[in-house]
């Protein structure tokens, strides 16, 4: 078992020591936040551990948590009644960074203990179960991007996020002497997650002022999308406390550096554990099971970008010659594409270098993984790769806007083949939302530009 994690007789021991006196029970909701109760542990032990509840309307809020009308699943016409939290004691771990907390997620049930379909955990459990069904474990890693802040949220948002103060001056890529001056909270952030079962390999500058990222252990993709969650929202306590604020928004600020959140992900044989993406003899040292993976990806990725840039802010971050991907095509070790490969014999993995920081991990794997194995059941060519500045050529393009991935989303056969009508109608509701409610709003970009000049 990993350092942190816990057993259920473990935290018990902890309860009755009085190391730990409260529970974080949590589900992940559609914007990939922890959302949940704080159960004392004396409470968890005796009438929590089977299952807790919580109102439906939690998988229907937009990112202000105001109740969204329109949804089959959930409204004011049902009464917005509760679901169930059933814990997964897999994920039960300390939150060293809380005092006397440990940490769980849940998964989010019916009232006939069936899985929400529309829950993120529950989308990316049911493709993980038809990859099983298929012989195969899905392995990923996310790398996370940050922005650092010398001043709490609080202080931004009293001058409207004008200004705010980055943790540092100038680009920092790799640089050590500059993230030096940050390193009193990404030490913190490290060694916090390394302490709750959530293993750290390093953290670095990254291109913006204040700009850094802290690379996980890759893992099983249901266990990787749980460390990166929890990850996030540790980040951003752990900054709380020492007064400080970080983001994961795609693209705070149109001069800097957008936030990505690379997904590298690969298979590997359900029984034996062992990697099916390589075949020496190939020139690019791809499997035929590779190929047909990442051909099912490359069909399906412009109709699945929604569930990769799931925000007004994400498409800011599709600039050229940002390293952040412009064309929907892949290559190889090539920073212009939006799939590259990366690593060499069991170590091949692909690399989709699409999603920001503001990705729901679990929705993003879900449709890569999904799509991957529509490419592999349906033995789908791979096309010819793209070589040199993608960025220059007129290949498949991402969509430009959350309007047209809407469009796409709605339209598209193949994501409701995979996930099922109800699925997509709820997130094309949600998405519709959320362009709405920003369609309606008068920016400062909007003031400063006609307040005068019309």
């Amino acid at each position: 078992m990993s350092k942190g994690m816990m057993t259920i007789e473990e935290l018990r021991a902890a309860v009755e020591a009085g190391e730990i006196d409260t529970v974080l029970v949590c589900f992940v909701d559609m914007q990939g936040r922890l959302i949940g109760k704080r159960v004392t542990g004396w409470f968890f032990l005796e009438h929590g551990q089977e299952e807790l509840h919580a109102c439906d309307y939690l998988l229907t809020v937009d990112m202000a948590m105001e109740p969204v009308p329109g949804y089959a699943t959930a409204s004011w016409d049902k009464g917005y009644g509760d679901f169930v939290m059933r814990p997964d004691m897999a994920t039960l771990r300390r939150a060293p960074w809380l005092e006397g907390t440990a940490l769980m997620l849940a998964d989010v049930l019916d009232h006939h203990g069936e899985l929400l379909p529309h829950a993120p955990r529950s989308m990316l459990a049911n493709q993980l179960a038809k990859a099983r069904e298929m012989g195969f474990v899905s392995k990923i890693g996310t790398e996370l991007e940050l922005y650092v802040f010398d001043e709490p949220v609080e202080a931004m948002a009293e001058r409207g996020f004008r200004n705010p103060k980055t943790a540092g001056r100038y680009i920092q890529d790799y640089h050590i002497l500059q993230t030096t001056r940050e390193e009193p909270l990404i030490r913190a952030i490290r060694n916090a997650l390394d302490n709750s079962g959530i293993p750290v390999e390093f953290s670095k500058g990254e291109w913006g002022p204040g700009q850094e990222e802290i690379n996980l252990r890759y893992a099983e993709a249901q266990e990787m999308c749980d460390r990166h969650t929890i990850y996030k929202n540790a980040a951003k306590e752990i900054a709380h406390l020492q007064g400080k604020a970080v983001t994961f928004m795609a693209k705070w600020n149109h001069d800097m550096a957008g936030n990505s959140c690379h997904i590298h992900n690969s298979l590997w044989t359900a029984d034996t554990d062992e990697a099916v993406m390589h075949d020496p003899a190939d020139p690019h040292g791809m499997s035929q099971t590779f190929k047909h993976y990442l051909a099912g990806q490359l069909a399906a990725v412009r109709d699945m970008t929604y569930f990769l840039a799931p925000t007004i802010n994400s498409y800011k971050r599709f600039q050229a010659g940002s390293f952040a991907p412009t064309k929907a095509v892949w290559s190889g070790d090539n920073r212009t594409a939006g799939f590259r490969l990366v690593g060499q014999g069991s170590a091949l993995r692909v690399e989709c270098r699409i999603p920001g920081a503001d990705v729901n991990p679990y929705l993003a794997t879900a449709a890569l993984v999904g799509a991957g194995l529509h490419g592999i059941e349906n033995q789908m060519e791979l096309e010819p790769m793209v070589k040199g500045n993608a960025y220059h050529q007129k290949v498949r393009e991402i969509p430009k806007t959350l309007v047209d991935a809407i469009a796409l989303l709605d339209g598209s056969d193949l994501m409701r083949a995979i996930f099922g009508d109800q699925v997509i109608d709820h997130y094309v509701h949600t998405a519709r939302w959320e362009q709405a409610e920003f369609d309606r709003k008068v920016t400062d970009w909007e003031l400063q530009r006609y307040f005068e000049q019309v």
